[in-house]
């Protein structure tokens, strides 16, 4: 007897993104894995969300819901509490996901029991589609929780969870409004494996007045979320590992705030990254570097 295949509930959280959110729905109907949900959650929408999404309510894999405004980990919240999937993804409402990108997840857990979140990597596109750039961060499979301590590396855009990874942990942590998707992976990451698929599997547009553009105060967010993370959790992570997910964040908050010519506090970060991990070369290589940099700096405003 030939069996159905697994439910997949996916989630979208939108606030005053009618513009693009119809793309995003119909990207998800037009999978190639067709037994799916797709839960809406409008956010407090003002400029005709509630209207483009009548034109969908015709399709039983559609449920919208409507809240006030209280941010995307909210509402991603309130979705999983109506999801009825074996398998939870989840697509912001101004990004594609690609044709296959259930499927290629799907087939990818169900050959593996070991994995519990199949991941993959997103082609960037600007606020007209067009193609920008198909560089992506490292990535990686397994026990990613000491990676994950330096910077978030899966894509939620591309991810395919089995249910049972959000648990009450996951669910009742107290989310920012500002990089809810790292704490969230983040605290997946303590407990189960990643598997990374090296296929593009969504498109993820960047635009300015996207909040992952405030880069500095995504840091200070993340920093946050650590600190809260490490109080929980401190058992989980070995001592090398958490000195070295420290270095690494710091070093790469040192690297943005270079890139933007803040000399002093990229220094600092510089130097915090090398108090965890003081018998480093990586953090010296950094300081040199950034020694040079205001070198040259000052010879070309003398």
């Amino acid at each position: 007897m030939k069996t159905s295949p697994p439910l997949i509930s996916v989630i979208t959280p939108t606030f005053n993104r009618a513009s693009f959110l119809g793309q995003a729905v119909e990207s998800i109907l037009g999978q190639s894995h067709s037994r799916l949900e797709l839960l809406v959650v409008d956010d407090g929408s003002t400029d005709g969300t509630r209207a483009l999404m009548q034109r969908y309510l015709g399709d039983e894999r559609v449920r919208y819901f409507h809240q006030e405004n209280q941010g995307q980990s909210a509402a991603r919240r309130f979705a999983l509490g109506q999801a009825r999937g074996e398998f939870i993804a989840f697509l912001d409402s101004d990004n594609i996901a690609a044709p296959t990108r259930l499927a290629t997840c799907l087939g990818a857990l169900q050959q593996s029991r070991k994995y519990d979140v199949a991941y993959g990597d997103v082609i960037k596109i600007d606020g007209d589609g067009n193609e920008i750039s198909r560089s992506n961060i490292r990535r990686y499979s397994g026990r990613i929780l000491p990676q994950m301590l330096q910077e978030n590396c899966v894509s939620m855009n591309t991810a395919l969870a089995r249910r049972c990874v959000f648990d009450s942990d996951v669910m009742t942590v107290p989310h920012r409004r500002v990089a809810d998707d790292y704490e969230m992976w983040l605290r997946i990451s303590a407990r189960h494996r990643f598997l990374y698929l090296a296929e593009y599997l969504a498109y993820y547009r960047v635009m300015r007045e996207q909040i992952s553009s405030d880069k500095i105060g995504r840091f200070d967010a993340n920093e946050a979320i650590l600190n809260d993370f490490l109080r929980e959790y401190r058992g989980l992570i070995t001592s090398a590992e958490l000195r070295a997910g420290w270095s690494g964040f710091m070093l790469r908050k040192g690297e943005y705030h270079a890139s933007q010519g803040r000399i002093v506090a990229a220094l600092q970060c510089y130097m915090r990254a090398l108090r965890h991990t003081p018998g480093s070369r990586r953090p010296w290589r950094f300081i040199a570097r950034l020694a040079a940099f205001g070198l040259i700096r000052s010879r070309n405003a003398g």
